[in-house]
């Protein structure tokens, strides 16, 4: 049996981290009305492009690196959406690291959709309209994160 990673966002049976707290950002890339997401390959779930910011790199250096990574597209506009930093924001993967992660999000543009592929990371790329957000299985740690663009709050989110 495959372990996946796992997802905890309020939950009283999260692990208890045994690393450091992670940096994460967030894409969120809309198009007409819909959000792209990934259909990860260490857990079932769709996500949002996301990815761990390296020590030697800036958020918007991590952010773009993520993007073409996981989608093969180049952006050309950069929005701060969000910091969400709730402690109860925990990641467990199959090799026994756990953290706490603190995510900044981007509302992102990107120069044309035409390169938009998969990469080794997931399984498939979709665009699902806003409106399916709220019934689709996400890590925890994004549900926030979703949940804040549903509600068309103003930016910044700042947590």
């Amino acid at each position: 049996m495959r372990r996946s990673a796992r997802f905890y966002y309020h939950d009283r049976d999260a692990p208890a981290p045994n690393r450091p707290r992670a940096l994460s950002v967030v894409a969120l890339i809309e198009r007409d009305g819909t959000l792209l997401l990934e259909h990860r390959t260490d857990a079932a779930l769709w996500s949002l492009i996301a990815g761990m910011v390296e020590d030697d790199e800036t958020l918007t250096d991590a952010l773009r690196r993520e993007v073409r990574e996981e989608t093969g597209l180049e952006l050309t506009a950069v929005e701060l959406f969000g910091t969400f930093s709730d402690p109860t924001r925990i990641v467990s993967y199959p090799d026994g690291n756990v953290f706490r992660v603190v995510s900044v999000a981007y509302s992102v543009a990107v120069a044309s959709f035409a390169g938009l592929r998969a990469s080794e990371e997931s399984e498939a790329l979709r665009f699902f309209p806003l409106a399916e957000l709220p019934f689709l299985a996400l890590p925890a740690t994004q549900r926030p994160i979703v949940d804040r663009l549903l509600t068309g709050g103003p930016p910044p989110h700042l947590e």
